[in-house]
């Protein structure tokens, strides 16, 4: 139960996190966007502890999705549209050569963050849950 709720508490301050970015003056989506995918990630990561189902070190949603479809085969179109975000965790993290996300990239970002985390809270007791606040 503690792992469980310890993902998930995570995954509430990674969505917080996002949210907070696009509150600056100046909306930080580079890091709006990596804490959309830090939050599904620990989202997956919570619902597999829960299930007892071991995983890897992994940024991968794909992956990791595709764990959690044996616990709930519903998750598939969720896991679908999350996969993409696995490029957050990297992407805007280091120097290169990349274009910034769009406001359009963030806000699915941030609707698919939010839907992910609020399927898996559906799928697990309210004991493991975050405490809102």
């Amino acid at each position: 139960m503690a792992d469980t709720a310890g993902w998930l508490s995570k995954a509430h301050l990674d969505l917080r996190s996002a949210e907070h970015a696009l509150t600056a003056p100046e909306p930080l989506r580079e890091d709006a966007v990596f804490h959309c995918q830090q939050a599904v990630e620990k989202a997956m990561k919570a619902l597999l502890t829960w299930h007892d189902v071991p995983f890897r070190r992994t940024h991968s949603l794909e992956e990791l999705g595709q764990q959690c479809l044996p616990i709930d085969a519903t998750l598939q179109s969720i896991v679908d549209e999350a996969a993409p975000l696995s490029q957050y965790a990297w992407q805007f993290r280091y120097p290169g050569e990349t274009d910034p996300p769009t406001q359009q990239d963030t806000d699915d970002a941030l609707r698919i963050a939010r839907a992910v985390l609020a399927a898996v809270l559906a799928r697990v007791p309210p004991s493991v849950r975050p405490k809102a606040g």
